[in-house]
C-alpha cells in the first residue's frame, strides 16, 4: 500500500510538471506568434491589420524602406560628387548609371533604352553687373555666388547683355503670362513678376516675341520666395538677356515705375564651352500595345547647389518613386494572378529638367519625327508625372488641370481633368486629406501636354506656404505628427544644399507613392483609356 501511495504521487508530480511544461511551451509559442504578427504588421506600410485597404495590388507593394534604399544610393553618389547631381557633374552621371544598372541588373521584364541627346554649355565671363537710373541718381547694385548677399542674380541660359546705354523699364501688368500683358513692351527692359499659370520660360517667349530687350523677374511677396534673389531657369533657346533680383531691389524698381522713369544698363558676359552629352533613361514593359503607351515620368538631375534628394532625382524622391513603381509592376506581371494591362507602361528618368525641362522636351519633340511604332508621338496616351514626392512640411498635392495654362490643346484637358479627379476620390477614400496644385508647367509633363497628351500626377510640393487652414486640415487626418507648420514653406530646402535624406518626410513619401501607384494601375487596367481621356478624339 505504501509503495502504491509512492507510486501514485511520483505520476501525479510527473502529470503536474508535463503540464506546466505544456503551458509554457503554449505561452512561449503565442508569444512569439504575437510578435511575429506585429512584425508583419509593422512591415506592411499600410498598417493592414487597422488600416484602409488602398484599392490597388500595385499600391500595396509600395513600401517606405524600398523607397529609402535608392535615396540612400543617391545620397551616397551626390555625398562622392561635390554634393550635387545636377547635369554635366559627375553626380549626375553617376545617377544615371545608376538608374541603368539598376534596372538592367536587377529587374527582369523591362526594356531599358538611353536617349542621348547635347546641351549648350557655357559659364559667366566676368561677374554681371546691373545700374539703374532713377530721377537722375545712380544705383550699383552687388552681385555675389551666395544668394544671401547679393542683390541679384544671373539667370540660367540668359543670353549675353551689353548696354552702354541706359535702357527705359517698363513694369509688365499681371503676371506676364497673356499676350496682352506685353503690349507697349517692345524696347523695353521688362520688369516681370515671378508666379502666375505660368513658366519663367514661357514668359521669356512671349517677351522675344513682343520685342523686349531684357528681362527682370522680380517677386512682389505673394509668392514664398525668400528676400534674397531666387533661382531661375530658362530654356536653351532663350534668346533674351535675364536677371532676377532680390525681394528688395525689386520692389524699389516696381515702386519706382509707379511715379518716375526708370532705366537700366546690364552687363552680361558669358564664355562658350563645348557641348556636352545627357541622357535620357527608358524602361519599357514588355507586355502591353505599344501603340498605347502610359508614359511615367520623373526627373534624374538636381540643382547645382543642392544634393536634390526630395527635388529631385518627384522629383531624388521622384526618381526613387519611379524606380519601385517600374520594379514592382514588372514583378507582378511575373506573377499568375495579377492583371496585365493592354497598354505598355514607359517609364522614363528625364536629364536636364533643372535648366528648363530639356530631356522631357527633347524627348517629345524627337517622338513628332519618329515613324518606329511605340516612338511616335501619336502613341502616347498620357504622361503621369512625379516630381517632389517627400516634403518635409508636406500636403498630398494634385494637378489641377483646371489651371491649365492658357493654350494648352483643348483635346488634352478632359482626360487631365479626368486624371486629377481620381486621384483625388482616391485620397477621399482613404479618409486622407488633399490640395490642388496649379498646372502651370514647371515640370517634365509640360511638354506633353502642350502637345496635346493628358498628363497628371502628384507632389507633396516645393515653395508654396502651407496656410492654417490646410495644417488644421492635416492635423485632423493624419495627426499632429505629420500636420506640419503653418506659415512655413512645404519644402525649407527647395533648391539648397539641405536637400538630403533628413529633408524627407518618411510618411507622406509613401503615402504620396502608394496613391501614384493606384493611378497607374487605374488607368493601366482601364478597359477603353482612349476613349475614356479623349472622348471628343485626338488632334
Amino acid at each position: 500500500m505504501a509503495m502504491f501511495e509512492i507510486s501514485s504521487k511520483k505520476i501525479f508530480i510527473l502529470l503536474c510538471i508535463i503540464g506546466l511544461f505544456s503551458l509554457i511551451t503554449f505561452t512561449l509559442v503565442a508569444a512569439t506568434l504575437g510578435t511575429l504578427n506585429r512584425r508583419l504588421n509593422a512591415m506592411s506600410p499600410t498598417g493592414m491589420a487597422t488600416k484602409p485597404k488602398l484599392n490597388s495590388s500595385l499600391a500595396e507593394t509600395i513600401r517606405i524602406d524600398d523607397l529609402m534604399t535608392h535615396l540612400k544610393q543617391l545620397q551616397r553618389i551626390a555625398d562622392e560628387s561635390n554634393g550635387n547631381r545636377a547635369i554635366n557633374t559627375r553626380g549626375f552621371n553617376e545617377t544615371v548609371n545608376y538608374i541603368y544598372n539598376y534596372l538592367q541588373n536587377q529587374v527582369s521584364g523591362l526594356q531599358i533604352k538611353r536617349q542621348t541627346f547635347r546641351l549648350k554649355n557655357f559659364a559667366l565671363a566676368k561677374i554681371p553687373i546691373l545700374l539703374s537710373l532713377i530721377n537722375g541718381i545712380e544705383k550699383n547694385y552687388s552681385y555675389s555666388t551666395l544668394l544671401a548677399r547679393s542683390e541679384f542674380n544671373y539667370v540660367n541660359y540668359s543670353t549675353a547683355a551689353n548696354f552702354s546705354e541706359y535702357i527705359p523699364v517698363v513694369r509688365i501688368s499681371n503676371y506676364g503670362c497673356q499676350e496682352s500683358d506685353w503690349r507697349n513692351a517692345s524696347h523695353f527692359v521688362a520688369l516681370v513678376k515671378a508666379g502666375g499659370k505660368c513658366t519663367f520660360a514661357e514668359k521669356s517667349v512671349l517677351a522675344r516675341n513682343n520685342g523686349v530687350k531684357a528681362l527682370l523677374f522680380y517677386s512682389n511677396g505673394e509668392n514664398s520666395y525668400s528676400l534674397a534673389p531666387f533661382i531661375v531657369r530658362l530654356r536653351q533657346s532663350n534668346e533674351l538677356p535675364a536677371l532676377s533680383l532680390s525681394y528688395a531691389v525689386g520692389q524699389v524698381l516696381v515702386n519706382a515705375t509707379l511715379s518716375s522713369k526708370v532705366a537700366v544698363k546690364m552687363f552680361i558676359e558669358l564664355q562658350n564651352l563645348p557641348t556636352f552629352p545627357v541622357d535620357n533613361i527608358c524602361a519599357d514593359t514588355l507586355q502591353g500595345d505599344a501603340r498605347q503607351t502610359i508614359v511615367v515620368g520623373s526627373h534624374s538631375d538636381s540643382v547645382p547647389v543642392g544634393p536634390g534628394i526630395n527635388d529631385n532625382g518627384a522629383h531624388c524622391s521622384g526618381t526613387a518613386a519611379n524606380l519601385v513603381l517600374a520594379t514592382n509592376l514588372a514583378r507582378l506581371y511575373q506573377t499568375t494572378n495579377y492583371s496585365k494591362y493592354k497598354y505598355r507602361v514607359r517609364f522614363c528618368w528625364w536629364a536636364g529638367e533643372e535648366i528648363g525641362l530639356a530631356g522631357s522636351t527633347y524627348h517629345v519633340q524627337n517622338s513628332r519625327n519618329m515613324t518606329e511604332v511605340g516612338e511616335r508621338l501619336q502613341d502616347y496616351l498620357l504622361n503621369l508625372n512625379f516630381d517632389m514626392a517627400g516634403s518635409p512640411n508636406f500636403i498630398f498635392g494634385i494637378y489641377d488641370a483646371k489651371t491649365a495654362v492658357d493654350g494648352t490643346p483643348s483635346s488634352a484637358l478632359s482626360g487631365s481633368q479626368k486624371i486629377t479627379e481620381l486621384y483625388r476620390d482616391w485620397f477621399i477614400r482613404q479618409s486622407l486629406p488633399w490640395d490642388y496644385r496649379d498646372f502651370n508647367g514647371r515640370s517634365d509633363y509640360g511638354p506633353f501636354l502642350a502637345a496635346g497628351i493628358a498628363a497628371g500626377g502628384v507632389a507633396t510640393g516645393s515653395d508654396a506656404i502651407k496656410t492654417a487652414a490646410q495644417r488644421e486640415k492635416y492635423r485632423q487626418s493624419v495627426g499632429k505628427s505629420n500636420a506640419g507648420f503653418a506659415g512655413a514653406i512645404l519644402d525649407p530646402c527647395y533648391h539648397q544644399s539641405c536637400d538630403t535624406l533628413a529633408n524627407i518626410h518618411l510618411y507622406g513619401y509613401e503615402k504620396l507613392v502608394q496613391a501614384a501607384a493606384y493611378g497607374l494601375e487605374y488607368l493601366g487596367q482601364h478597359p477603353d483609356l482612349p476613349r475614356w481621356l479623349y472622348p471628343n478624339g485626338r488632334m
